[in-house]
């Protein structure tokens, strides 16, 4: 990568106009690059493209790939990019001076195959809106990449840090998202629709506060945070709470309650005596007959 290519504005192509490749282009154009063109199949993806792409022509992805003579963002779900990134090369697509970007957090470098590139996946979720413009400053991005220097300009540009992710650690870095990010919405869903269960009108209110709290704390404390029945070793209570909850319900929490007690003995905030009942409801309960 040269250095006039680092200093200058780039002309950009996004192939996939969906939640993340429409507002990471978007901020690409408002950190002042041409970004030019972009692929939009679905009707969701087209109106996305019309609001936050509205300089951008609406191409096929050869064409978009065509026309981004200096970086192409690859937006498109991790099980097809590496078909995605084959294609494009076997139609000619790919000009050799194209920086290749893709935004998958499960993948690295390998995937792109002997396509001159990088991973570069922001740590944030999004909406597909205006909205998330204004979470992309100070957050970290997943960063695999052989010109380092490239790849923080762009970070840098966007307002956010690089963190350097080596590739065979990016599963590992994925999955960590994941479990959290995403598995967090389906705990708190899976919470207000037992709050719901028992009269809660308002789940999300009594919902707020506490898991705001409990977040922070986390963040701030790690294990120390924990706090409720398991930290205590109150058996009775969990085995209360695992009678009255639905068949739907009882797997998860049972599996987060094992591990719960586990991370809590492990820090010191369980004693192993004050654990032997707790852990054996645990191990009993949902094991089978």
């Amino acid at each position: 990568m040269s250095a006039k290519l680092r200093a200058r504005q780039l002309v950009v192509g996004v192939v996939g106009a969906g939640r993340v490749g429409a507002v990471i282009g978007a901020a690409l154009a408002a950190a002042g690059h041409d970004v030019v063109a972009t692929a939009a199949v679905s009707t969701a993806s087209r109106e996305r493209a019309r609001r936050l792409l509205p300089q951008a022509a609406v191409l096929p992805a050869d064409e978009v790939a065509r026309a981004a003579t200096d970086l192409l963002l690859l937006s498109v779900p991790d099980d097809a990019l590496r078909s995605v990134v084959a294609g494009l090369s076997a139609t000619g697509a790919l000009s050799p001076r194209t920086v290749v970007a893709h935004t998958s957090g499960a993948h690295g470098l390998v995937v792109l195959g002997e396509v001159n590139g990088l991973a570069l996946h922001p740590a944030m979720t999004f909406t597909g809106t205006d909205a998330d413009l204004a979470r992309l400053p100070g957050i970290a991005w997943g960063v695999t990449a052989r010109d380092r220097v490239f790849a923080a300009r762009l970070v840098t540009e966007l307002g956010g840090i690089p963190e350097w992710i080596a590739e065979q650690a990016r599963p590992t870095y994925h999955a960590a998202l994941a479990h959290g990010a995403n598995h967090l919405v389906t705990l708190v869903n899976e919470a207000a629709d037992l709050l719901r269960a028992a009269g809660v009108q308002r789940p999300e209110v009594v919902l707020s506060p506490l898991l705001h709290a409990a977040l922070d704390n986390a963040l701030a404390m790690g294990d120390a945070a924990l706090t409720g029945p398991v930290s205590r070793g109150d058996a009775g209570t969990v085995r209360k709470h695992l009678d009255h909850l639905t068949p739907e319900s009882a797997p998860a929490y049972l599996a987060l309650a094992r591990r719960t007690a586990e991370r809590a003995v492990a820090a010191g905030r369980l004693r192993p005596q004050d654990a032997i009942l707790l852990l054996d409801v645990l191990s009993t309960v949902g094991s089978p007959a």
